[in-house]
């Protein structure tokens, strides 16, 4: 196909599986960047071509410029996959404009960012009768007093914009275990100009966190999923999955599918569960829209999501197909599982023999992979780099 896929972000393992997935399938793709520093996922020999673009928060208006200069000079309209939320807002920003040179799944302006900002999500899911954690926003009449009727300490201070807060803070959440720590955490976020919300921990450990992960076609009718586990995450207990299965959870299905087609959604997305430990009820926590963290576990166990998408744009999509059996393969990020486990341990939530009999599964490595070693490597010198530097910085203090 003349169809080239551009991939906006490879410097973090969802650009990189993203580009195998393409790349088996003979598809040309183009990793873009705004720095060569880091970007390991462009050292797949199946990434056919690395652009550096402008920053796309520094220089937006040159970003997108960039982007569509290089749409104009193929001869046929690219594929565009972001592979992270800050790429996925501008591109929502600029849906438009953009849709006019590129391949996009969504064609609803602003649906992206809806489902990103953590009220207006669940604002959305308690209109369509999905439980969501109870949650209280800070310029409530009666705030604290809430908080301490409905919501109970610990509890969760979260942004509205995660990717922002991220990158700020280096967290994606504050824990607030009484008042004290509440109002030093709303102040933390207010000084950082934060918008955030106070919700309830649902309670259970890591492991009943739950996705279900689906891609709608232009008639937003889900065509392929599956659901999967969490078993640990980095950081520990609210962070991102480091080690994940694939399981079969039909309950999932009827929930999600049924949101995401009540809304008109295109393309992938994932929906974050966690179930009561005490209930047994699920609740929705928060909506991806953009490839996921354990794309490579996808791809194993049979849905091809990036090529799925690829082949829908391009005219010729795949045949619909659902995961409906235990497959027992995992998604494993090594390097984080690492400092996970080292949380889990520390804190008692893990005993060593319940990691070590865990590991013995079938795996979707992160980075690894047999036919495509160079990544690796270059996340090792990566590693190297970073550590080197933080030695450097300390000397010097």
């Amino acid at each position: 196909m003349d169809n080239k896929a551009v991939i906006l972000g490879s410097n973090y393992y969802i650009g990189l599986s993203t580009i195998r997935c393409l790349g088996v399938n003979g598809i040309y793709t183009v990793a873009v960047d705004y720095s060569d520093r880091y970007r390991y996922g462009a050292q797949s020999k199946y990434c056919s071509e690395k652009l550096i673009s402008p920053h796309y928060k520094e220089s937006p208006e040159e970003f997108i410029a960039f982007l569509k200069d290089y749409a104009k000079k193929q001869t046929s309209p690219p594929v565009l996959i972001p592979c992270h939320d800050s790429y996925v807002e501008i591109v929502d920003a600029h849906l438009e404009e953009l849709k006019e040179f590129y391949l996009i799944p969504q064609t609803e302006p602003g649906l992206y960012t809806k489902l990103m900002n953590k009220e207006v999500l669940h604002r959305l899911a308690m209109e369509k009768g999905i439980r969501v954690p109870e949650t209280v926003r800070i310029d409530e009449e009666n705030f604290l007093e809430k908080v301490e009727s409905m919501i109970r300490f610990p509890c969760l201070v979260k942004p509205t914009d995660s990717a922002s807060f991220v990158a700020y803070f280096r967290k994606k959440l504050f824990i607030a275990n009484n008042k004290e720590e509440l109002k030093k955490a709303l102040a933390d976020a207010n000084n950082a100009g934060f918008e955030v919300v106070v919700q309830r921990i649902v309670p259970g450990f890591d492991d009943h966190m739950y996705t279900f992960d689906a891609y709608l076609d232009q008639d937003s009718k889900v065509t392929h999923w599956a659901t999967c586990q969490k078993y640990r995450q980095y950081p520990i207990n609210y962070g991102a999955s480091v080690y994940a299965g694939q399981k079969y959870v039909p309950e999932l299905y009827e929930i999600g599918a049924k949101f995401f087609e009540s809304i008109k959604y295109k393309g992938f997305a994932e929906i974050e569960f966690k179930k009561d430990a005490q209930t047994g009820e699920f609740y929705l926590i928060e909506v991806n829209v953009r490839i996921t963290n354990f794309n490579s576990l996808l791809y194993k166990i049979g849905l091809n999501i990036p090529y799925i998408t690829y082949r829908e744009l391009t005219g010729a999509p795949l045949e619909p197909k659902a995961i409906t059996t235990d497959t027992n393969r995992v998604f494993w990020c090594a390097y984080e599982d690492l400092l996970a486990i080292r949380g889990y341990l520390k804190t008692r939530q893990l005993t060593l023999r319940e990691i070590l009999v865990s590991l013995f599964k079938p795996k979707a490595y992160a980075i690894w992979d047999w036919n495509d070693t160079r990544p690796a490597w270059a996340f090792c010198r990566t590693l190297g780099t970073k550590a080197y530097n933080r030695l450097l910085r300390r000397k010097v203090h």
